[in-house]
């Protein structure tokens, strides 16, 4: 029993995980201390408030609605989500594409005449139904699209 999780915790994927949640709380701490140092005046001032517009709230009745600490929030939310976008999403795609470029998957179709489902344009099978469809090449019919062939 001790075996089997040990043999978990030291899979690649959990150590990675850990990793990757230690250094993102790092980044959000950072990212906070940026924004209420230096982003939170910036707001403050083109609201019109000095000092620190995270505390600042407004009154309905007897209840105070801290406002500022929201602002707060939703810039760090942005920061980190364009930080991560730009830093990591957009390199690892760009990765990606250059050592295994995807294919178009949006490649001609045609409907497969059992099912009406659209399949590839050169497949020779519905993916669907299973049916077996004229090939393109069939000079039987113009297109290569005609009725499901089954076999004999």
């Amino acid at each position: 029993m001790l075996e089997g999780f040990r043999s978990f915790i030291l899979r690649g994927n959990v150590v990675d995980l850990a990793v990757g949640i230690v250094i993102g709380a790092a980044f959000t701490a950072v990212v906070n201390g940026f924004v209420k140092a230096f982003l939170t005046p910036f707001v403050g001032l083109a609201a019109g408030a000095t000092g620190d517009f995270s505390r600042k709230t407004f009154t309905i009745g007897r209840t105070i609605f801290p406002y500022g600490g929201f602002i707060n929030a939703t810039i760090s939310f942005l920061l980190i989500a364009s930080a991560l976008y730009f830093l990591v999403v957009l390199p690892v795609n760009k990765l990606h594409e250059r050592f295994a470029p995807h294919h178009d998957v949006q490649a001609d179709k045609r409907d497969c005449p059992a099912c009406l489902n659209p399949v590839p344009a050169r497949a020779t099978r519905c993916g669907h139904c299973t049916g077996e469809l004229v090939p393109l090449t069939d000079p039987g019919h113009p297109g290569g699209i005609g009725r499901p062939q089954t076999r004999a």
